[in-house]
């Protein structure tokens, strides 16, 4: 596994928002989205600190909250404001830690694990799209959710990219309130490895996908169990939605079987051995979302026999909060169950002071059949007569 620098908050100094004094900027006359206009902002504000001595590389900037109430605007705003600067190479960010205001001479390695962001991938993405499409100089782009589905980035990336490439001269921004269109392309000469799509691109996602198989292969054996999320964040310094996304992927290798519950996350194939295979495991163990559709099954035909027996068409059930403690299942489990029932056209729902959950029609109350789910994976050669 890759070392890395290990930061705590605790190691470095935050600069406090307070003492800032400056002048908030004009985000009402602007020409451009108020991202754009605070991360220039902020950009000026880091040169003439560093340049003063009131600020140092190596310090934390103030926090997301902090600047959101400061200026006005969203969380959201700001963070696409801190990416912006990012990409402007004046921060770097880290995982559980913060925003860290970023040594530009050189002087200083860091080492951070982030590599290459979602956004840098859909910016690559937007340039190919350019040049496979033989766009001029002067045509417009699709809108940007129409670019999204064209490129495989979700909408939200693919209109930081759109921004990201304004701001670098290569698109200009047709009308500052659209988040649809409006993008003119001004450059379409990019680097020869555009096209080819041959430039590497690697997200922490992916970094973290490489040091899960390094970990497991020096690690584990298979059908042992890994570790639980929060303390593989922990190990490798990242968000638990990171390691998420990281396990997802391995996943769908077939490297690990995710099962609900004590059972967690097991190994049935270390990465190091040929893929191409199934284990037992894999061809006897629902998938997650068949363990989770068991439960709404269940419940579903629970409360199906519970209309047969004990309610008439026009009758109103307990609420699900009453049904969730009746029944010992939480309201989701309810919930789901209710929708399913609805859209089968045994229930509907009305709103207001006498609304609630009304019968439509009696189902049967015949025998139903769950789907079978086995609980231990010692038993998958004994079922399958091996």
């Amino acid at each position: 596994m890759t070392d890395y620098i290990t930061l705590t908050k605790a190691d470095l100094a935050r600069i406090e928002i307070g003492k800032l004094n400056l002048q908030s900027p004009d985000l009402k006359n602007i020409d451009e989205s108020k991202a754009v206009a605070i991360a220039k902002w902020m950009k000026n504000w880091i040169d003439s600190s560093l340049s003063l001595g009131k600020i140092k590389s190596g310090n934390l900037m103030p926090t997301k909250n902090e600047f959101a109430y400061f200026l006005g605007v969203s969380v959201g705003t700001i963070q696409n404001a801190l990416r912006y600067l990012e990409d402007m190479g004046y921060v770097e960010s880290k995982q559980r830690i913060g925003t860290i205001v970023k040594d530009r001479t050189g002087s200083v390695n860091t080492a951070f694990r982030k590599l290459t962001s979602k956004r840098e991938i859909a910016i690559l993405e937007i340039k190919k799209f350019i040049v496979s499409n033989k766009m001029k100089i002067g045509s417009k782009l699709p809108s940007s959710r129409t670019l999204a589905a064209l490129i495989n980035c979700s909408a939200n990336t693919t209109r930081l990219a759109l921004e990201n490439l304004c701001m670098n001269g290569v698109l200009k921004r047709l009308d500052k309130e659209s988040r649809e269109s409006g993008w003119e392309i001004l450059s379409n000469k990019f680097d020869k490895n555009i096209s080819s799509g041959e430039a590497e691109q690697k997200t922490l996602v992916n970094k973290i996908e490489q040091d899960l198989k390094n970990y497991i292969d020096n690690n584990l054996q298979v059908g042992e169990r890994l570790p639980a999320h929060n303390e593989l964040a922990s190990m490798f310094g990242v968000s638990i939605k990171t390691i998420h996304d990281g396990l997802k992927a391995l996943i769908d290798e077939d490297i690990l079987l995710a099962r609900r519950g004590r059972y967690g996350t097991t190994v049935i194939r270390l990465p190091k051995e040929a893929a191409g295979y199934k284990k037992l495991e894999k061809s006897i163990f629902a998938p997650a979302k068949d363990t989770a559709f068991y439960y709404y099954e269940k419940t579903q035909n629970a409360i199906r026999m519970m209309i047969a027996q004990n309610y008439e068409i026009g009758s109103k059930l307990p609420s699900i909060m009453e049904l969730s403690k009746e029944m010992d299942l939480s309201p989701n489990t309810i919930r789901k169950a209710f929708q399913n029932l609805a859209k089968e056209g045994y229930l509907e729902f009305s709103r207001g002071r006498y609304g609630g959950t009304f019968v439509t029609d009696i189902p049967n109350a015949g025998n139903e059949t769950f789907k079978w789910l086995a609980v231990n994976p010692q038993y998958a050669k004994v079922y399958s007569g091996n």
